[in-house]
């Protein structure tokens, strides 16, 4: 066995999976602290010395990774997915620039790459976009009409919501959020206009439980499908496990005449 594949084997042991997860764990821990005025009053050098030391871990994850793989590293998504993450901590500006600087939180997503669960999870996400694209530009459809609609009847009475397209679109994602949507904006419409339920109850029927609902649906099919497809892939492994295993325990058994 070379070296790369000692490395390799190492990289994929429990240990170092689990241990990557508590540094990643620990080191949002430490970020949140910066937050802290007074935590880093009385512990700011050793919080800066911790924050650097599970960087340094990480890049050496990063290294270790790219020598064992070499540029199999990068056809895996989510080997890109932690280069960039860690890569923005490297940035020099990221030291001076506020905003760089606040980015290195996102160091905490790489527990999703190092949990399959949330592996899984995200996964199925990707894997829904396409239709829920379909569902997003239906949805865009229901809410041009549906702000159009809101802007001739109420915009003359109520211009603060519904005087613009943009305002009656604001308003109208609002009221599909159901935050304040009845005492906040429908009641108050409503003593103006007092059919406007006639409107304002079927957008909230069509938005919030039909069009929504069917965005949920189809993340959780997405999620199943690769839940199955990760059932089926270790199925087939452990299958191949055991061929393997009795081809060997064939090839030491005496042959018979």
């Amino acid at each position: 066995m070379t070296i790369r594949n000692k490395v390799a084997a190492f990289l994929d042991t429990p240990t170092v999976r689990y241990g990557i997860i508590a540094v990643i764990i620990f080191n949002a821990v430490i970020l949140g602290l910066e937050t802290s005025d007074t935590v880093m009053g009385v512990a700011g050098p050793l919080i800066h010395w911790l924050d650097r030391l599970c960087l340094s871990i990480f890049i050496i994850e990063i290294l270790a990774k790219l020598f064992a793989y070499r540029f199999q590293f990068f056809r895996s998504g989510w080997n890109i997915f932690d280069f960039i993450i860690v890569g923005i901590a490297l940035v020099p500006a990221a030291q001076s620039l506020s905003v760089l600087r606040a980015l290195r939180i996102l160091r905490v997503l790489r527990v999703i790459s190092a949990t399959p669960s949330l592996r899984r999870v995200v996964e199925g996400f990707l894997t829904a976009l396409p239709g829920m694209g379909s569902v997003f530009l239906l949805m865009s459809l229901i809410f041009y009409i549906g702000s159009v609609m809101a802007t001739k009847l109420f915009g003359d009475a109520f211009p603060e919501w519904f005087g613009s397209l943009g305002a009656s679109a604001y308003s109208l994602f609002q009221i599909m959020t159901l935050e304040s949507w009845s005492m906040g904006i429908v009641r108050p419409v409503m003593e103006v206009y007092p059919y406007a339920w006639a409107f304002f109850v079927p957008f909230i029927m069509v938005t919030t439980f039909a069009v929504v609902n069917l965005l949920v649906g189809l993340i959780v099919n997405s999620m199943q499908d690769a839940h199955h497809v990760e059932e089926n892939a270790a199925t087939d492994s452990y299958r191949d496990e055991v061929l393997v295993r009795l081809e060997a325990i064939e090839k030491r058994l005496p042959k018979s005449d």
